[in-house]
């Protein structure tokens, strides 16, 4: 079921659904695809669906975890290299999905615990808050969302930004 930002939420639970929509936005871009359509490149950069969902799980880590200095999970591959871009003939579907499950719960754990005026420092040394790293994340995530949705429609016509909407 999608969820819905609420019209009279509190600021937080308010950033924390949107994130939450576009998330859910980002695995049903993968629903019903083969493994190959999956991992097919279709753009000059080489840009495929599973490797957009690999790289919004290092980052969700990298911004919720690493900058509020909370436990992550080792990356066995590096970021800063565009290796999160690229999906290893190694790693499956159920490993990648899997990872932004796992990415996805521990950013949770962080948003439920911490204020929004709580403070970490990024992997660029500056200092962000809470908020502004949830505001940064919904805009990445709707970013590549929106990514997928263009993919996906090259793949197989399928088009809208969560189940029934065709838009």
């Amino acid at each position: 079921m999608t969820k819905d930002v609420p019209y009279t939420g509190g600021e937080k639970e308010s950033l924390h659904a949107s994130l939450d929509r576009h998330r859910d936005a980002v695995l049903w871009k993968l629903d019903g695809l083969d493994d190959e359509a999956l991992r097919r490149p279709l753009t000059p950069s080489g840009t495929n669906l599973l490797g957009l969902v690999k790289h919004l799980a290092s980052v969700e880590y990298g911004w919720f975890c690493e900058t509020f200095g909370r436990a992550g999970e080792p990356l066995w591959f590096d970021p800063f290299q565009n290796e999160d871009m690229v999906v290893a003939p190694g790693e499956s579907t159920s490993d990648i999905v899997e990872f932004y499950g796992r990415a996805r719960a521990a950013a949770d754990k962080a948003i439920t615990e911490l204020d929004l005026d709580a403070l970490g420092t990024s992997w660029n040394g500056a200092t962000v808050s809470m908020r502004w790293t949830l505001i940064h994340m919904i805009e990445d995530t709707a970013r590549h969302a929106g990514h997928m949705d263009i993919l996906r429609e090259l793949i197989d016509g399928a088009t809208g930004d969560h189940p029934g909407s065709g838009n």
